[in-house]
């Protein structure tokens, strides 16, 4: 009887441990997000659905960087403009 219950405790404790360990490494930052495609933020920004993109329509970082994007400067982002657009730079970790 001691035994198994040994046994258990030991068997619950590992699950504990290594399910404490996943959930730690997932709230910390260690999986990565991949960055959206030119469709998909033309299915969630596009609000005239002109397969272009507006200073008006976008927001987040790319409304920051629209400028940057833009490269032939006629206030839209093409995806032929967003596939050659700089990569945001990573954030420092403190």
């Amino acid at each position: 009887m001691k035994s198994s219950l040994f046994k258990t405790l030991v068997i619950v404790f590992g699950m504990t441990i290594c399910m404490s360990t996943s959930s730690y490494a997932q709230a910390n930052g260690k999986v990565h997000k991949k960055p959206p495609t030119f469709e998909q933020l033309l299915k969630e920004m596009d609000a005239n659905e002109d397969s272009k993109l507006s200073k008006d329509e976008v927001k987040g970082p790319l409304k920051d960087e629209f400028d940057k994007v833009d490269t032939d400067e006629d206030g839209f982002i093409t995806e032929e403009e967003f596939k050659k657009a700089p990569k945001p730079k990573r954030k420092e970790r403190n």
